[in-house]
């Protein structure tokens, strides 16, 4: 006799999961993102319930704890099949228990932002999500500020600047970046680092996050630089008060496909210094 729904056990998911979390986001229209799905079961914790029927999962929720100070929610996954039938908010439930006092933070989809309302979630901003390849006449911006391959010896002033950025230490998701993307670039001036992004692999795209800089200037020359050492499209989530960056992404061939509000929960507001923060590592872990 199968187990009723809202008896079916959370379970953490491990590295051995990734082929069925990339099923169960391919099951709901999202793209499989095997590549990002491996970062989130090593770096953070994965909560998923596994289908009675043993065809793969039913759901899974994504936590990135960067201390007692802020954790991340993403990746909130329910099969189609299991679709309203009060999964996604068990899920919910049982990670705000599991976190317990600790502030929270996430990006919500329209479909998603009613549930997290009324879990407590309020929004203090919104990513816009856009695509596309850059055209040449955009590349000429990675000339208006230095910016090279960063190198094993750059990664201790990296995590000092995403430390100061984002307001806390995500060390631990940094310091995996040099074997995650493809590319990592940073920026200089007068032999100070000012910024730094990242491309990785994700389908047919390559997506940028982190994306930090010191102006507008700094975060299109890194986006740039970062075109130019790709054949494929790029994507990105550009917080929405860069309005100067995605005029001029938008300007020289991207185009928006997606907006995700910018929600917290038990805090008054992120940490960090967002004007130099353009963009996240991903939606699923800020």
């Amino acid at each position: 006799m199968s187990t009723p729904l809202p008896g079916l056990p959370i379970r953490r998911l491990t590295m051995d999961d990734l082929v069925a979390c990339a099923d169960l986001a391919e099951d709901r229209g999202w793209p499989r993102e095997e590549h990002k799905w491996g970062l989130l079961l090593a770096a953070g914790t994965v909560h998923g319930i596994d289908d009675p029927s043993g065809k793969g999962l039913v759901a899974t929720c994504v936590v990135t704890s960067y201390g007692a100070e802020l954790s991340a929610i993403g990746m909130m996954v329910v099969a189609d099949r299991y679709a309203r039938q009060g999964i996604g908010r068990r899920m919910m439930r049982h990670v705000l228990s599991e976190t317990g006092d600790t502030p929270l933070t996430l990006y919500a989809t329209p479909h998603g932002q009613p549930l997290y309302e009324q879990l407590g979630f309020t929004s203090v901003g919104r990513a816009e999500m856009v695509s596309g390849r850059l055209r040449d006449s955009a590349l000429t911006a990675s000339a208006d500020a230095a910016t090279r391959p960063a190198t094993a010896e750059d990664l201790a002033a990296i995590v000092r600047l995403d430390t100061e950025v984002f307001g806390l230490d995500r060390t631990h998701m940094i310091a995996r970046l040099p074997a995650f993307a493809d590319q990592l670039r940073v920026a200089e001036e007068d032999g100070v680092l000012t910024g730094y992004a990242a491309a990785w692999p994700n389908m047919d795209t390559h997506v940028v996050g982190p994306l930090i800089a010191g102006d507008t200037r700094t975060a299109k020359a890194l986006i740039a630089s970062l075109a130019a050492g790709t054949d494929r499209a790029l994507r990105t989530d550009v917080d929405g008060h860069h309005e100067e960056l995605l005029t001029w992404v938008k300007e020289h061939g991207m185009e928006t496909i997606a907006f995700n509000e910018v929600m917290i929960r038990a805090v008054d507001d992120l940490p960090g210094d967002r004007s130099r923060r353009f963009a996240p590592l991903s939606l699923a872990c800020g």
